[in-house]
């Protein structure tokens, strides 16, 4: 083996990669910006009013498995509305405070809950 041979070999993929790394650099600098407008094309703005009943998704729950068991809890109270996006609600029950994301929120249309039933029935149509 020639040591020169090798160095020089060594020194030659150096450079190239090098080269590489600007090319490297603006094509993951190009692949940040194109998801980053796919993402906020996605996000759906909700304008949230004092008093307004809302819903809560909770994204810890897929760490518990249960099919059945709905990832939306609530409703709670809009309590006040931040600029940028940040609600603060308050249970219904409880009357505790949190402030959260408003992506994490959709409106509340229904009726009234009856916390007491254990069971819905559901009928044929």
């Amino acid at each position: 083996m020639d040591l020169n041979l090798a160095g020089e070999k060594r020194l030659l993929q150096l450079n190239e990669l090098e080269e590489f790394q600007p090319l490297a650099y603006e094509s993951a600098k190009l692949y940040k910006e194109k998801t980053k407008k796919w993402h906020d094309r996605r996000i759906i703005p909700r304008q949230f009013e004092v008093g307004q009943q809302v819903l809560l998704f909770n994204s810890r729950l897929k760490l518990f498995l249960g099919k059945l068991k709905s990832r939306w809890s609530g409703p709670f109270v809009v309590h006040s509305v931040y600029p940028h996006g940040a609600v603060e609600i308050a249970a219904e029950d409880s009357g505790r405070t949190f402030k959260v994301n408003g992506q994490r929120l959709k409106h509340y249309w229904g009726d009234e809950i009856n916390r007491q039933k254990t069971s819905i029935s559901v009928q044929d149509a």
